[in-house]
């Protein structure tokens, strides 16, 4: 299955199609998260990174040991030497991996600081759906509201 979020676009590098490379696990049915992905990707993501939606099956082989709520609640990134980081971390960590984030990282690696990024990715993750439930088909994205 190939990461997508319209058929117009370009898909995604899926794990399979992209062996070797990390695996950015991230909220395929959100459709700013999708973006943002699409943006990664963008920036340098290509022939660096594979992308998987938290939805796939496949997920099992990066995450087995987390739950969906889990998933849910950060991206992931997945070397492929079985490393995991999450959430802010997971940000932090593709700001020394892709060249055009190299200017973030700077103040996401200020010492002692990940606590507070982490806080206000949590934050953030919590309330996404509501920057794209505008482009959501029907009430799609309603049920993350109630």
């Amino acid at each position: 299955m190939l990461a997508t979020d319209k058929k117009t676009e370009r898909p995604l590098a899926s794990p399979s199609q992209a062996p070797g490379r990390d695996v950015l696990i991230y909220d395929g049915h959100c459709r700013f998260c999708t973006a943002s992905v699409r943006w990664v990707d963008f920036l340098g993501g290509k022939g660096r990174l594979s992308y998987l939606s938290l939805h796939d099956s496949k997920v099992a082989d990066y995450a087995a040991d987390l739950s969906y709520d889990q998933l849910m609640e950060e991206m992931l990134v997945v070397e492929p030497d079985g490393t995991r980081h999450g959430g802010a971390a997971a940000f932090r960590y593709l700001t020394r991996k892709l060249p055009p984030l190299w200017l973030a990282a700077p103040l996401l690696h200020i010492p002692y600081s990940l606590p507070i990024w982490s806080f206000f990715y949590r934050q953030f993750a919590r309330i996404r759906y509501r920057f794209g439930r505008n482009q959501c088909d029907g009430d799609s994205c309603k049920i993350h509201f109630d």
